[in-house]
């Protein structure tokens, strides 16, 4: 079981405001929005993406990570390495 079980319906409701918010910057583009006022919406998708990123590394931390050094050492060390390869990946965008 993800480590987002219980908070599940919280990041959906945050990925469907994302997705309206990107709607909405595609309308604006549609119908040729100032380049500014664009960029402005898409930091702000950015920063709703990246706090959704930020929880889910949280939960997996806190859950998955912690539930295989239970097994053994071995499996914590994959979860570890795991979780700083989606690290690297995040801090890369």
């Amino acid at each position: 079981m993800p480590g987002y079980t219980g908070t599940k319906d919280d990041y959906l409701k945050r990925l469907r405001r994302v997705e309206g918010q990107v709607r909405g910057i595609a309308r604006m583009v549609d119908e040729d929005t100032y380049c500014i006022d664009i960029l402005t919406q898409v930091a702000a998708v950015t920063k709703a993406l990246e706090a959704v990123s930020l929880g889910l590394l949280e939960d997996h931390l806190a859950h998955c990570v912690v539930e295989a050094a239970k097994q053994s050492d071995e499996a914590g060390a994959a979860k570890v390495r795991e979780a700083s390869d989606a690290i690297a990946r995040l801090v890369r965008t």
